[in-house]
């Protein structure tokens, strides 16, 4: 076996900083994405207040979309046709800046 850093079996079973291995962590499980939108989901939830915002989650953020699954189609309703915008101009302004420039609402999937 070769001692190259770049050797993938070195890299496996190796010793790596914890750095690294954080990194890694994060990066293969996803939760590096939803840190990086973390500031953006409470300004949304802080915005709808606390019974609203547990029907009204945001689930993704990508190019100034922020994505929002909703629990009920009244909600869904609601939010589309006459309140989403308000709470996303609410939102922004507690981010301090325009980050999110459109909100989609998608009704949450029975499991």
């Amino acid at each position: 076996m070769s001692s190259d850093a770049s050797d993938p079996e070195r890299r496996r079973g190796g010793i790596t900083s914890m750095q690294v291995a954080l990194g890694r962590f994060l990066k293969d499980t996803g939760l590096r994405s939803r840190l990086r939108n973390v500031a953006i989901f409470k300004a949304w939830r802080d915005a709808l207040g606390i019974v609203l915002a547990q029907r009204a989650r945001p689930v993704a953020f990508d190019n100034g979309v922020l994505e929002v699954s909703v629990q009920s189609s009244a909600h869904l309703q609601e939010l589309t046709a006459f309140t989403g915008e308000q709470y996303r101009i609410k939102a922004n302004r507690k981010l301090g800046s325009e980050r999110i420039r459109m909100v989609v609402f998608r009704l949450e999937r029975s499991t």
